[in-house]
């Protein structure tokens, strides 16, 4: 068994379907001990750890909702207690609202989004930061913040909330990035596309992609896997003079 100084340990927010289920599991497969978090759906993780247990990695799935503090908390000391030292976070987790233009946007909708989306980013940026950095015991790490192609088209007529929540975590990023680089903590982003999962039926257009494809220069829709490729290169070693950087997995979009 490796010791813990030798284990690569990933905490993946919001890992029990869709990007984040694609991305624990090829963590999983390039050699990773897996945490990840859910909200709601118990099944999904509950399925998603038993597929990890039976290919021998290590894993744990604890229920947080990033939205609240007491939870973020939570999840972060279950990492500690459950596996040891954390050195890998892509902070995946994020709501989506139903298409709405901004004039009808109520108070109660966009501070949820922004809750989630910026505050509950920050919060998990700031207990790994705790984690990693060498000031507090920790031997470096890096930091994958799952963004979305709508920080850069605005999503008008559709979800400019979610959109402004991404471009927060654009700017997070690089902010971030510089100040915790000298303690060798890399922090990247990825802005996903037009990728088939379940947050289009949430936005209330479960065929979205079939609509707008055809603004896609490659012609398609991605999938969760090819996000997946791009936060765990982020993640490894081959990007050890990456930080503060985006890939744009969006189809040329």
């Amino acid at each position: 068994m490796l010791s813990n100084s030798e284990k690569k340990i990933a905490l993946i927010t919001g890992g029990s379907r869709g990007i984040g289920a694609a991305t624990a599991r090829l963590l999983a497969q390039r050699g990773y001990h897996i945490a990840f978090s859910y909200r709601d759906r118990k099944e999904s993780a509950e399925s998603l750890l038993s597929e990890l247990h039976a290919i021998g990695v290590p894993a744990i799935a604890v229920r947080a909702d990033i939205a609240f503090k007491v939870d973020i908390l939570h999840l972060f000391r279950e990492v500690d207690r459950q596996l040891g030292p954390l050195q890998y976070l892509v902070n995946n987790a994020g709501i989506l609202k139903p298409q709405m233009r901004v004039e009808a946007m109520d108070a109660e909708r966009i501070n949820q989004i922004l809750t989630t989306n910026i505050t509950g980013t920050l919060l998990c940026c700031r207990e790994a930061i705790k984690r990693m950095s060498p000031k507090h015991g920790g031997k470096g790490g890096a930091i994958v913040n799952i963004s979305s192609g709508a920080s850069r088209s605005g999503s008008p007529n559709e979800y400019i909330d979610y959109a402004a929540s991404k471009g927060a975590v654009d700017t997070l990023t690089i902010g971030l990035s510089q100040e915790i680089a000298s303690e060798g903590i890399r922090v990247n982003g990825v802005r996903p596309g037009f990728i088939h999962t379940e947050m289009h039926a949430e936005g209330g257009e479960p065929d979205r992609i079939e609509r707008l494809k055809s603004s896609i220069p490659l012609g398609r829709g991605g999938q969760p896997e090819e996000v997946a490729t791009a936060a765990a290169w982020l993640l490894g070693d081959e990007s050890a003079f990456t930080t503060g950087a985006f890939i744009d997995v969006t189809g040329g979009r």
